[in-house]
């Protein structure tokens, strides 16, 4: 037992110090953290603030009262009580208008997170928020509302991130995020990692893990989380603008699937619960068990509409992986009966596609979707993980946006932790198919490929529509215009990320797609 308390110390103390980094991290508005009274519990508010999901007349307002965040029991060192959280929304960081405000409960049964839904507010309108509890003030967080419906808009910036394994690396990436001051941030899948990092050379982790068991139990679940939410950097970009996020895998267990294995119906629930403790989104996506709500829609006035895909909760299991030959793993991927959305949401997409709101359709989502073909044999195939691996599901998607005339499809994505740009075709195997959409995928914000090798002359004359790919870690910034979509790949070395001190982000490569004309150019 007393092994385990000084265990606790040990990360009460770790959460005290990671809580005075976040703080310089944050921009200067954001650190108005001061004690207004005779505290009930140490500063509860060492994971920050975030803001989500934003609509013309609200946003999602988020915190979870954290004193020591990395306790084992996922509490983050709360008593178990429930405390009073005050809420203010302002037209400035300094809160001399605020134009709401309101009082809410903090429960252990949520692990004291809240998730505040103001609405009535205006759109395309800059807001400033904070909270207060116990007698503590939070950092100040900015958000923003969507322009109102069909409103028009000149211009949309956005960036986003995926994949960030905290043990190998620092998420240089975020502070490039800060920088760029975009309107929106979108996240594409592994927030946290359930299991510990698989790196051969473990010497090149530069952080630890506050536990190395695999993550299995809501406690765990919420510990992890909190071990995540304590970056520096992370919350200064949360602090800096809404985000919209969907999880992938790693949020539960590597390459689960819709069935209940290979992860438990208990283990869904457990992750679920945590996702939705620890992010900004919507009650609407409160889970039920060992189901949530997660694919949704959002738009920006009549320039751009996010589809916010869930490719892990419905989909079937994947096959055995073929390894790039032919045989019985082929004629599976390219069954009929196969989904990577389950039917329901492969309805909800398709019949999304029917109206034409805006001039853009994004689609938000977590895995590979163009082919990677590395041999150019059509009768073989590989990727069974990716959209590849769901053939005939990627087929009607494709062909859905087709026969219902989207003119700019743009699907983004996570997972691969490496750049990619990608054109899209009906068919990949006639490289004189039409053009029908591109592909923006980023690299992760820390989680290794350094073992995968750059593609060859070959291979890329295998794949004439893969356009860029690189190996090192960052985050894609898209400027969106009625007239062009521009995508900057933006990177920070492999050497920055091992290196708390050292920060190189640089913009590796541009491309454009101008509206109506499908296709990247190079820029």
């Amino acid at each position: 037992m007393g092994q385990v308390n000084r265990r606790k110390v040990l990360l009460g103390g770790l959460a005290a110090v990671t809580a005075t980094a976040a703080s310089a991290a944050l921009p200067s508005w954001a650190n108005a953290r001061t004690t207004v009274a005779a505290p009930a519990v140490h500063d509860p508010f060492q994971l920050g603030v975030a803001s989500g999901d934003p609509l013309p007349d609200s946003v999602v307002l988020w915190t979870r009262l954290a004193p020591a965040p990395l306790s084992p029991d996922g509490f983050g060192g709360m008593p178990d009580a429930t405390y009073a959280v005050d809420w203010e929304i302002a037209n400035d960081a300094a809160f001399s208008s605020i134009v709401q405000s309101g009082s809410v409960s903090a429960t252990r049964a949520s692990a004291h997170s809240v998730h505040i839904e103001p609405t009535g507010l205006q759109p395309t309108r800059e807001y400033f928020y904070r909270f207060r509890s116990s007698g503590y003030l939070s950092p100040v967080g900015r958000t923003r509302t969507a322009p109102a419906a069909g409103a028009a808009v000149n211009q949309l910036k956005y960036c986003f991130s995926s994949c960030q394994h905290w043990e190998e690396g620092y998420y240089h990436a975020y502070k490039g995020i800060v920088a760029d001051d975009p309107d929106l941030v979108l996240f594409l899948g592994d927030y946290i990692y359930e299991k510990k990092s698989g790196r051969a050379a473990q010497e090149r982790n530069p952080r630890s893990l506050a536990f190395t068991e695999d993550v299995t139990t809501l406690a765990q679940y919420r510990a992890r989380h909190a071990q995540h939410k304590t970056d520096a950097d992370l919350q200064a970009a949360h602090a800096i603008a809404p985000w919209i996020v969907v999880f992938d895998d790693h949020e539960v267990m590597n390459n689960w699937n819709g069935t209940t294995s290979p992860a438990p119906a208990a283990r869904k629930a457990a992750g679920f619960q945590a996702f939705y403790e620890n992010t900004p989104i919507r009650s609407t996506a409160k889970p039920d068990g060992a189901s949530i709500q997660l694919y949704r829609q959002l738009m920006w006035g009549n320039l751009a509409r996010f589809h916010m895909l869930d490719t892990r909760q419905y989909r079937s299991a994947q096959v055995a992986d073929p390894a790039g030959d032919a045989g019985p793993a082929c004629t599976d991927m390219r069954s009929t009966s196969r989904s990577i959305l389950g039917a329901t949401e492969e309805a909800w997409l398709l019949k999304q596609f029917e109206s034409h709101p805006a001039t853009w359709d994004f689609l938000g989502q977590q895995v590979f979707f163009a082919t990677r073909d590395a041999d150019g044999n059509k009768a073989t195939c590989e990727g069974n993980d990716s959209w590849q691996g769901y053939e005939a599901s990627r087929n009607r998607i494709q062909q859905g946006w087709v026969d219902r005339k989207v003119a700019n499809p743009v699907v983004l994505t996570g997972d691969v932790h490496r750049h990619w740009a990608a054109d899209l075709r009906l068919d990949y195997f006639d490289h004189s198919d039409p053009v029908i959409g591109s592909e923006l995928v980023t690299t992760s914000v820390t989680s290794n490929s350094d073992t995968a090798a750059a593609p060859s002359a070959a291979w890329y004359a295998n794949n004439p529509h893969v356009k860029y790919c690189k190996g090192e870690r960052g985050y894609v910034r898209v400027t969106t215009t009625p007239s062009q979509m521009r995508a900057d790949f933006v990177t920070t070395s492999d050497t920055s990320v091992y290196d708390p001190a050292s920060v190189v982000i640089k913009n590796d490569a541009s491309y454009v797609v101008q509206a109506g004309k499908p296709g990247l150019q190079k820029v």
